[in-house]
């Protein structure tokens, strides 16, 4: 059956859009025609409104299974905000709180419930069909123990299917491979349920990785070049998400730490700052993410590399939400590789967790397209390559790197592949410290054979050398490199070794930057708008973006809507917006408008006195023809002088009086105005003359 004549009015009317994306509709019919769903959908990719619209054309209500407080609040929130009834249950209610919110579920008060597993227990009396029509499980991935985020309470959810025989159930997730999908479905009793899988392609990101040299220096240029921009960066340990919260704030940066560390009510302060703009950074162990809903992420750093590539797509998925430009920038080190590997060694499930390591480790090395490679673990195929990733934006430039190869094997062979990669670079640059010394590796013929070359770039070669299967870590061993069967043909039998020259970003970071410099622009319509959207957020105590997102604002400011159907017309703009924000948007468009069309016209002005200047007319020639007053002409000359056009001042101020000037001014203490220095010069000395002088004065500081 389709629900289609009634979808998208419903569409419009609540969340503002005028067509539905993905296979959204496709589901939303599954779901309204009772059928179970297990959709896979990327972050951002609209799988909320794969319940949210159904729930409002269902007679009952719709339960919500959420991981998170934070997450059902937010979602809460943005129902509310589009005039949709709906409410969360969970313990850190009161007993009071829960009762009212359980005589709103009775008196079919409510379209939509957001619950923790956890609190099911409570809602035993409304756990049937009389008040169910339908039942959402969110981070679905969470219940698999093949998902990279499990939690063992999501697996009692297998009792809703018995309890709700009639109900669809959906279940949404952004991440799960094809053993994870059959548990999900397996785990909650739906084994019929039909399987979307939207494109994991998320297009608005653009993908980069670094190595992990100087990422403090790198991270604070990266952020100084994003003004207004929020942002989240992930380390792995708690440690170091507050020396980095601690470095930026010494630089200016408004940064601030979450980890498990907090407590309740620091964490939740961290996580509501975030979520209200109050806060442009935040320093982040995994913990923080999974509730945050905030559609103007506008870039997700990783300090550290992430030990899966699940756990990578999942975080890089919080930038860019509302569909705009959004950036991924992951630094990756061969000790975040070791420090990995200790995590996992042990674990019960440790083959499995090496191999997904192994998959991260080979994306961050990769010198073919990223995304290619991130889809592909999927299980989607790219044609062609994506053009929005550093290896397609700077492809590498290959060279034979034979020579550099058979130095470092050679030392590995003469350690008697006993020794780490720091111990090998070391050797090869004939470092005199306290290992190489007493263990008189300065003795071995191949010491200091690669002296010509940085320790850096060592690095960068060797990673390279381990990567194409030359050498190995030894894990078990500490860390020792050691030679494979491929080796010999390297050091015996010339077999050519194609390599990558580092990249040096310093100078292109510095290009960047000047041209960030040059083209930013703060009074434009768009960040007129989002200071009008934080204003109205700060009242309302709402988060930002669940007034108009990012993408909203920057409609509006292509189409610059004035009036209110015009306002309807956007993207993301419902009835309900309209009303109650729509009016105050229109007169900041109509403002801005105003002041453009001002400033043009006295920019043309301007224009028109220049073009008569340079035609030889006198200043009184000008002011007559133009029916302006001279001194509106000397104003004019001014401006322009001051902008860098060819006007000979000399014509109009001799250069005594421009001293004469330059003396007022030191002891007038650089006056406001004229009048003070008309004042200084009793009145002998003109106003256009001093104005004039003023300017060039003015330039000369420059």
């Amino acid at each position: 059956m389709t629900h289609s004549n009634n979808l998208i009015p419903t569409l419009k009317k609540h969340f503002g859009f005028d067509s539905f994306r993905n296979q959204q509709e496709e589901i939303i019919n599954a779901v309204l025609d009772q059928k179970d769903c297990l959709v896979i959908m990327p972050t951002g990719g609209g799988k909320s409104i794969c319940f949210q619209l159904p729930a409002l054309m269902f007679k009952g209500i719709t339960l919500v299974i959420s991981p998170l407080i934070a997450l059902m609040k937010d979602q809460v929130d943005g129902l509310r905000a589009n005039g949709i009834e709906a409410d969360y249950f969970n313990s850190s209610q009161t007993a009071d709180e829960q009762q009212h919110i359980l005589e709103k579920v009775a008196t079919a008060k409510l379209k939509l419930l957001y619950v923790a597993p956890e609190s099911l227990g409570a809602l035993e009396n409304i756990l049937n069909e009389k008040y169910i029509s339908c039942v959402a499980i969110d981070e679905a991935h969470c219940i698999s123990s093949w998902g990279h985020d499990f939690r063992p309470s999501y697996q009692q959810l297998s009792f809703l299917k018995k309890a709700l025989t009639n109900t669809p159930i959906i279940a949404l997730t952004a991440t799960a491979d094809k053993a994870t999908r059959q548990d999900i479905m397996e785990q909650l009793q739906i084994p019929n349920a039909k399987q979307f899988i939207t494109s994991f392609d998320r297009k608005n990101i653009r993908l980069e990785v670094r190595p992990a040299n100087d990422r403090v220096n790198q991270i604070i240029d990266f952020i100084a070049q994003r003004p207004n921009q929020s942002g989240i960066i992930y380390c792995l340990s708690r440690k170091s998400t507050e020396q980095l919260k601690e470095r930026l704030q010494s630089k200016g940066i408004d940064a601030q730490a979450y980890h498990a560390g907090l407590n309740f009510q620091e964490r939740t302060k961290v996580q509501e700052d975030f979520i209200f703009d109050k806060t442009q950074v935040v320093c982040a162990t995994v913990a923080f993410g999974m509730g945050i809903d905030k559609s103007n992420v506008r870039w997700v750093i990783h300090y550290n590399m992430p030990k899966n590539l699940e756990g990578y797509y999942q975080e890089i998925g919080r930038a860019g939400r509302d569909g705009t430009k959004a950036k991924a920038l992951l630094f990756h080190s061969y000790a975040d590789v070791l420090q990995l590997r200790r995590f996992i060694d042990g674990a019960s499930n440790e083959q499995l967790q090496i191999a997904k390591l192994e998959r991260m480790k080979q994306f961050s090395e990769a010198t073919s397209c990223r995304r290619k490679i991130l889809l592909s673990y999927f299980g989607e195929l790219l044609a062609t390559n994506c053009g929005n990733c550093d290896v397609c934006k700077n492809p590498p430039q290959f060279f034979n790197g034979t020579v550099i190869a058979q130095k470092a094997l050679s030392v590995i062979t003469r350690l008697r592949q006993g020794e780490s990669m720091g111990v090998i670079i070391d050797v090869l640059r004939g470092a005199k410290n306290a290992t190489t010394l007493e263990k008189q590796y300065y003795q071995l013929p191949s010491y200091g054979i690669g002296n010509d070359i940085s320790w850096k770039d060592w690095q960068h070669y060797i990673i390279q050398l381990i990567d194409q299967g030359y050498c190995e870590i030894a894990f078990h061993k500490h860390n020792a490199l050691q030679l494979t069967h491929f080796s010999k043909e390297v050091l015996f039998n010339g077999q050519e070794v194609q390599m990558t020259k580092p990249v040096d970003r310093s100078e292109k970071l510095e290009e960047k930057q000047e041209k960030t410099k040059k083209s930013k622009k703060t009074n434009t319509l768009f960040e007129r708008l989002r200071l009008l959207r934080l204003k109205i957020s700060l009242e309302e105590n709402i988060p930002a973006y669940l007034i108009f997102s990012d993408a909203t604002l920057k409609e509006i400011e292509a189409e610059r809507p004035m009036s209110e159907t015009e306002f309807l017309r956007i993207s993301g703009v419902g009835e309900r917006k309209m009303d109650v924000y729509g009016y105050e948007f229109i007169a900041e468009v109509k403002t801005f408008m105003t002041e453009k069309k001002k400033k043009r016209k006295s920019s043309d002005t301007v224009k028109l006195t220049y073009e008569m200047y340079k035609q030889g007319m006198s200043i009184e020639a000008i002011a007559e023809a133009r029916d302006i007053k001279a001194p509106t002409v000397f104003s004019h000359l001014s401006k322009l002088y001051s902008e860098g056009k060819d006007i000979d001042m000399c014509q109009f101020v001799t250069k005594a009086e421009v001293s004469l000037v330059k003396k007022a001014k030191k002891e007038l203490n650089s006056p406001e105005g004229l009048k003070p220095y008309f004042e200084y010069f009793k009145e002998e000395l003109e106003y256009s003359k001093i104005r004039l002088a003023l300017t060039i004065l003015e330039k000369e500081n420059r």
